[in-house]
């Protein structure tokens, strides 16, 4: 019994070590129903360079303040911890903008908002997580490069399969897990 829970242990681990979402495709969430009316931002992401975002509010809108988090993710499986900054309103109440610097070898960028209405009530688009993923123009996820960049390495040369991030550490407890369980019988 022992070695069938090490067993199912170190498979949902296996699991939990594989990311979510498809790589190199961009998502978004939808913003129905939050006071925004649209969003202005390019559809890649480039290392060592300015991202802009543009927020357009629905008019008759109560938003008093947007907050835009942000993480950046990189090609070692590495997520930066999420950066908070205030859009800054264009002077007209209805148009807000930000920016963040990319870092270098980013895979891609993640965000939201948190948006606060003049009731000081407050909340975040999506509740919870990232609702939107802009990957960048050179990326590595799941063994795979990609993106648009000509200096992209893209030569199929194995990287020595290294996990990425804290998932190696994560597996390595795993499976030393399963050994001290499966030893005890």
């Amino acid at each position: 019994m022992r070695q069938l829970l090490a067993l199912t242990m170190v498979a949902l681990l296996a699991l939990s070590v594989s990311g979510a979402g498809e790589s190199g495709v961009n998502e978004s969430t939808s913003t129905e129903g939050t006071g925004i009316d649209s969003l202005s931002y390019a559809d890649t992401v480039r290392e060592n360079t300015q991202f802009e975002i543009t927020v357009a509010l629905e008019s008759g809108h109560d938003i008093t303040k947007i907050e835009w988090v942000t993480q950046v993710c990189i090609n070692t499986g590495i997520c930066w911890p999420p950066q908070k900054q205030e859009l800054v309103d264009a002077g007209d109440g209805q148009t807000f903008t930000g920016s963040i610097t990319v870092d270098d070898y980013a895979t891609y960028a993640n965000w939201r908002f948190d948006i606060t209405r003049s009731d000081e009530s407050s909340e975040s688009v999506p509740e919870s997580g990232f609702g939107w993923k802009i990957w960048s123009d050179c990326w590595y996820d799941n063994e795979t490069w990609g993106g648009s960049s000509s200096n992209c390495r893209d030569d199929g040369e194995d990287d020595g399969g290294l996990l990425p991030g804290f998932a190696a550490p994560l597996a390595a407890a795993g499976l030393m897990m399963a050994a001290l369980i499966a030893r005890r019988e």
